[in-house]
């Protein structure tokens, strides 16, 4: 089973939805990066269940750091977090054991593992995996800040409502961040406040209204025993130009690689993608410019990347978050064990939307990319602060 990813900073997960503990190690850190505890526990809060679009399951995320780290700060040997799974109901799911819930892993887990694989509540498949990546990121994330790069994401759309765009989606950084020409609406934000805002909220909307109001249609939906997907917006703001590479390990395909390991990812688009794919080249082209210093582009179609490489404008790319598969209506399926057709009514506790929850995990995952590109680029002490050193030697 491949569990980890990257390559100046590798990654690798491990544990069960229904296990003692699940967690992740982090092997590349540059030493000396101050853990903020409080920033880890405010991170798992936004992947954390919430009310009645959430899941009835909610663990405290009582993570602790048990190697890699001393006296507060990272000491560049391989960090492990452990976080202990305490709100299991594994009998909710023995006597569908060996059905193959639609939309689900049961059936391709079987496929695989030959009737080996943990099956309560989806096992090493569950996204309870990925909170271990966000307290991972959480790491991560404030290094990033302190060289000026800050990363954001929100609901673009679900259930039929849409949200307002990022200041920059495309168009250029700093110079015209009060009009956002894809819809047409007017935002006086600029991206990097926007951001700021989005990772203090609990549901990430630019527009609080839209907020209101699809949280009404997510409990619309929970009410019949449904479920919504919808599309999540990510920018990234302040990374230097020149980061990725021409061909396979190009910004957008290191990216995707680990966005597409988020459950319930279906899609991936960067900058206007596939929404000017019937456009005109004089349409999707974004003319370079300069203030005799900083080389910026007057749109930014491309969501400031060109030939896989960034370009030193906002990256701006968007996902597709298909609907929750455990859904509370009978469908049809089969018992992979007896080899028979069968009908099935999911029972437990299972979130009508996990888009909102889905946001700070696509976050995380997008920050440890970024570090990884940047180790790789400016070497393995690149987050370290000489003014902070200590160092005898």
């Amino acid at each position: 089973m491949k569990n980890s990813i990257g390559s100046n900073l590798q990654v690798t997960l491990f544990g069960e939805s229904h296990g003692p503990f699940i967690g992740c190690v982090l092997d590349g850190l540059t030493p000396g990066i101050k853990i903020d505890e409080a920033f880890i526990r405010h991170q798992l809060s936004l992947r954390r269940p919430n009310g009645k679009i959430s899941t009835a399951r909610v663990e405290e995320d009582d993570f602790q750091i048990v190697s890699g780290a001393f006296q507060g700060f990272t000491t560049g040997t391989p960090l492990c977090i452990l976080i202990p799974n305490t709100a299991q109901h594994s009998k909710d799911y023995s006597k569908t054991a060996s059905l193959a819930r639609p939309g689900h892993a049961d059936y391709t887990a079987e496929c695989k593992y030959h009737g080996f694989q943990d099956y309560r509540g989806g096992g090493h498949f569950s996204g309870r995996i990925t909170a271990a990546l966000v307290a991972a990121a959480a790491i991560v994330i404030p290094a990033l800040a302190q060289k000026g790069i800050l990363i954001g994401t929100h609901i673009k759309s679900c259930g039929g409502i849409k949200d307002i765009d990022f200041a920059n989606s495309n168009i250029s950084a700093e110079r015209n961040n009060t009009t956002n020409l894809t819809s047409g609406t007017i935002s006086t934000t600029p991206l990097t406040s926007q951001i700021k805002s989005l990772n203090e909220k609990s549901f990430a909307l630019l527009d609080d209204d839209a907020a209101e109001k699809m949280q009404a249609e997510i409990e619309k939906i929970a009410a019949r025993g449904d479920s919504l997907g919808g599309v999540l917006e990510t920018a990234i703001a302040g990374l230097p130009a020149g980061l990725g590479e021409p061909w396979f390990d190009s910004f957008e395909s290191l990216l995707s690689h680990a966005i597409f390991s988020i459950p319930a990812i279906k899609g991936i688009q960067f900058g206007d993608g596939f929404d000017l794919v019937n456009g005109l080249g004089s349409d999707f082209n974004d003319s370079f410019r300069t203030d005799g210093n900083k080389v910026y582009t007057l749109t930014n179609h491309n969501g400031g990347i060109n030939g896989g490489i960034t370009n030193g404008m906002p990256v701006i790319f968007r996902t597709a978050v298909k609907p929750t598969p455990s859904i509370y209506k009978e469908q049809q399926t089969i018992d992979f064990k007896k080899k028979q057709n069968a009908n099935l009514i999911i029972e437990g506790r299972h979130d009508p939307a996990i888009i909102h929850r889905a946001r700070v995990v696509q976050d995380s995952l997008t920050a440890l990319v970024l570090a990884d590109f940047l180790l790789g680029r400016f070497g393995t002490d690149y987050f370290f602060d000489k003014n902070k050193s200590k160092e005898s030697c």
